[in-house]
């Protein structure tokens, strides 16, 4: 029987070895129609599917690298960027908590409930991310094949969905703790956004979650070959500067000082909401239960509840210490 440490090694050790969709496959790939391209037809801007060998861009134009997504080949065993950005992730969640527990004491986080916390973290991120994927982004095509749902090598993850699904897990690992679920997301936040940032340059690298079409004259536009050859945001960069560097500052100098239990909390939620709907106006739509738009996004449609409930925890934080004082 493996421990929960080691059992979370035993899940990034998969991650590092997904089997992604190489980005030349993807255009035929039926989890990939987001290969999309926005065309004129009769008259009305529409979107069409677009598979053709895209044009070649002008050499003036920045242009997307197309990083082979294996970033280390050891004999038959393949590491992949995006493994290693999970690995990366994980690896700073537990190093910047271990100084957070150091630094504070009295919040009852020692190193063995960290390796734990890491495991129920690690298992939310995966089935709760992958449940979002089915059920936020394309659960038409899931429940027309679902034994897909199982082929998470395949990629697949949703924020959103993850988000909840570590929800779940910290709600269990704090009842098992003796901590309420506050002190345990309290505790985790300011530990999150460096992972975040790790998956978006992991985005960055595979090529895909690409921005929407930019002025060619925005100095890093960049077009990326296997879409079209139209420069475009990289948006997946502003997702790493804004939801991964810039909310782990907010969070980390927030945090540092005492605040009322829910507050690291609630500024996390809104933070992050807040800078993935900046983020989602650069950003090509992703189809969503909701439809295809440009007014509005999938991203942005699940964002806007996490301001709002962000405010709600925040306020009902520092009226709970005025009350207490």
């Amino acid at each position: 029987m493996l421990s929960l440490p080691a059992r979370a090694c035993a899940v990034l050790a998969n991650l590092m070895c997904m089997k992604h969709i190489p980005v030349a496959a993807r255009r035929a790939h039926p989890i990939c129609l987001r290969l999309i391209t926005p065309t004129k037809v009769g008259g009305k801007g529409r979107l069409e599917s677009n598979f053709s060998t895209p044009p070649r861009p002008t050499p003036t134009m920045l242009v997307h690298p197309q990083f082979d997504p294996i970033a280390i080949k050891l004999g038959p065993l393949g590491i992949h960027w995006y493994g290693l950005m999970y690995l990366a992730g994980f690896l700073a969640f537990l190093g910047l908590g271990k100084l957070r527990a150091k630094r504070f004491p009295e919040r009852g986080f020692t190193t063995d409930a960290l390796d734990d916390l890491l495991t129920y973290g690690v298992l939310g991120v995966i089935l709760g991310g992958r449940l979002g994927e089915v059920l936020f982004y394309q659960p038409a095509y899931y429940f027309s094949h679902p034994l897909e749902i199982f082929a998470i090598w395949k990629g697949g993850m949703s924020f959103h969905g993850g988000f909840l699904g570590v929800l779940v897990a910290m709600a269990i690992f704090g009842k098992r703790r003796g901590l309420s679920f506050f002190q345990v997301t309290d505790f985790i936040a300011p530990l999150v956004p460096l992972g975040l940032m790790a998956g978006r340059i992991g985005n960055f690298i595979n090529g895909e979650l690409w921005g929407r079409v930019a002025d060619a004259s925005l100095p890093w536009a960049m077009v990326f070959p296997y879409v079209d050859a139209q420069p475009r945001h990289p948006s997946q960069l502003y997702q790493a500067g804004l939801e991964g560097f810039c909310l782990f500052l907010l969070l980390w100098f927030f945090s540092a000082k005492h605040r009322p239990i829910g507050a690291v909390s609630g500024l996390f939620l809104i933070g992050y909401g807040a800078f993935r709907f900046i983020a989602e106006l650069f950003r090509e739509p992703d189809p969503g239960i909701f439809g295809h738009s440009y007014s509005i996004s999938m991203g942005q449609w699940l964002s806007l509840p996490m301001v709002i409930l962000g405010i709600y925890f925040l306020v009902r934080a520092y009226r709970k210490e005025k009350v207490a004082v």
